[in-house]
């Protein structure tokens, strides 16, 4: 096993692509191809799975990719300490749910590591896709929330996907609708009071489970529904057609605008927002500095 290899796996992993990862990596798909079966076979497991549909990580190649980050962050810290190398670029990635909070950190973040080189992503996407991105180790830290309805599903493939599950906050649910909204003067909300109005949520592509909402509440009744894809829309749809969503009730209005507010819901039970990580993996550098500017957005 060679550090050259741990780097090829890494880049199969981050691409989920074997053409795309031999591009990035400046060889041959076949010579990609064989490294990376040569590495599996002195294993003696599958990092990968192939199929039809592309690549996927096995739960014990998700174990050893965690283990496999480790040993390069520390050959490149060992480098740039002793070696006298330039520093490398910093990588890090985290998927989530449409959170303002989880923008705000990363903003903190690229404004902490800003005068490095640096190739941070942050994916604002769908419950089932922020499960995968982390055990594939496309992102090194997932955010999302379990309550006691999606516990049940999401604990489970959060444990077959060798992640753990860490709270960060307990949110009473809030409504957000826009200033002009009718209900706007009220100061909480019931489900009747919203009966009238159309209902934003964010769709969750083929995995559109009720357990995979983003909101609460997913198996009510809403004769008024619409379903978008990113958050700018939402916000849009909030205003324009008086509609609203519900969430965590933490909001930016330097990310968000001025015209979205938010007011407790009655009647909702609590979400518990918190990050999935692959087990026993230490945190990066900038994975920590997320970690604690996340402390710091997250009041409610």
């Amino acid at each position: 096993m060679t550090l050259q290899q741990l780097k090829y796996v890494l880049a199969v992993a981050e691409t989920k692509n074997i053409s795309e990862a031999a591009r990035s990596l400046h060889l041959s798909q076949p010579s990609l191809s064989a490294a990376v079966r040569e590495l599996e076979t002195e294993l003696g497991f599958a990092v990968f799975l192939r199929t039809n549909r592309g690549i996927t990580v096995t739960g014990d190649g998700s174990r050893f990719l965690g283990y496999a980050r480790q040993v390069i962050e520390q050959e490149r810290l060992l480098a740039e300490k002793y070696l006298n190398g330039k520093p490398r670029r910093q990588h890090f990635a985290v998927s989530s749910q449409h959170y303002s909070f989880a923008v705000n950190a990363f903003v903190d973040v690229i404004k902490e590591f800003g005068n490095a080189e640096y190739e941070f992503t942050l994916r604002e996407t769908r419950t089932y896709e922020i499960i995968e991105d982390v055990h594939s180790g496309r992102s090194e830290l997932g955010i999302l929330y379990i309550n006691d309805f999606n516990e049940p599903v999401l604990s489970k493939l959060i444990r077959d996907c060798g992640l753990t599950f860490t709270a960060l906050f307990t949110a009473q649910p809030h409504v957000f609708i826009s200033k002009t909204n009718p209900l706007a003067p009220k100061t909480a909300l019931t489900m009747e009071d919203l009966a009238p109005y159309p209902f934003l949520s964010f769709e969750q592509g083929e995995h559109n489970s009720f357990h995979f909402s983003e909101e609460i509440l997913s198996t009510h009744h809403y004769d008024k529904m619409i379903k978008v894809s990113d958050r700018a829309t939402l916000f849009n749809l909030l205003i324009g057609l008086d509609g609203y969503t519900l969430c965590t009730g933490i909001i930016s209005e330097q990310l968000n605008g001025p015209n979205i507010i938010a007011r407790p819901l009655l009647g909702g039970e609590p979400m518990h927002v918190g990050t999935i990580t692959l087990k026993d993996r230490t945190a990066s550098r900038v994975c920590a500095s997320y970690l604690k500017a996340l402390q710091k957005h997250i009041q409610v």
